[in-house]
């Protein structure tokens, strides 16, 4: 990349077609669904997902704008050496680095979450595993998670991102030690879905610690079964509670999906 910003090469061709409509209309939701749940922090967490035919390529957030003002047609699409094809503005550079290389180095990593939500956040900013994995909501990311301990500032280089890459391994879910959460999916529904319930079992952990009495974990072969139960039913789950989203939002002004 010849600088260490996205840059404008715009009106790449082949990129207004249904099915990328559909990926813009569905990510821009989520962007919306967390403004909704408070998720957000400013301006400055980023989700993404790869553009439908073209592994290449991105679709992202504009840097200044906050979730609850995201539209469809706002986002950007951008390539892995930082140009910005498609779309006013540029990523936030640690959009950038943070996403293009974990996309580019997990082809299953169709979609990326990045937030400091305040729950799970707090959970990474506390020694030892994040989950105690003391409720069932917990149990839905039941060996499902990596933690991040080499935090070293923000990531403003390949190199950074790279390593963050690195430290996903066959989790989708990454706590980053003192910054946030990343959450990785195959598809938008599933990063969707994660998301919002790793935040709700951040909270009910965080709340029942705060009581003061000792917070007891499920035994391991019952949490075992219970992850399992719950995956075997996520993929349909996850597609309903985004569906459920987008009626939420139908009223909204401008709407996500213009």
């Amino acid at each position: 990349m010849a600088s260490e910003k996205a840059v404008p090469v715009r009106n790449s061709p082949n990129l207004d077609v249904p099915a990328i409509w559909e990926v813009r209309k569905d990510l821009a939701a989520c962007f919306r669904a967390a403004a909704l749940n408070g998720l957000e922090e400013g301006i400055c967490n980023h989700f993404s997902a790869v553009v439908p035919g073209h592994e290449d390529l991105f679709i992202v957030n504009p840097y200044g704008f906050a979730f609850c003002e995201l539209t469809a047609s706002r986002l950007l699409i951008c390539n892995f050496d930082g140009e910005v094809v498609s779309g006013e503005g540029s990523p936030e550079d640690t959009a950038f680095f943070i996403h293009a290389e974990i996309h580019k180095r997990l082809p299953r990593a169709k979609v990326v979450f990045h937030t400091h939500m305040p729950y799970a956040t707090a959970l990474a900013m506390t020694d030892g595993n994040p989950l105690i994995f003391a409720g069932q909501t917990a149990l839905k990311f039941y060996g499902r998670i990596a933690v991040d301990d080499g935090y070293n500032g923000l990531a403003l280089d390949r190199d950074e991102g790279r390593r963050i890459a690195e430290a996903v391994g066959d989790a989708d879910v990454v706590f980053m030690k003192h910054h946030g959460v990343v959450v990785i999916g195959e598809t938008i529904e599933a990063a969707w879905d994660d998301l919002y319930y790793l935040e709700r079992a951040s909270e009910v952990q965080c709340l029942a610690q705060s009581s003061g009495r000792k917070v007891s974990p499920i035994n391991s072969g019952i949490a075992t079964l219970t992850a399992k139960q719950l995956r075997e039913v996520d993929g349909a789950a996850a597609r309903l509670h985004l569906n459920s989203i987008k009626r939420v939002l139908s009223g909204q002004v401008p709407p996500f999906d213009s």
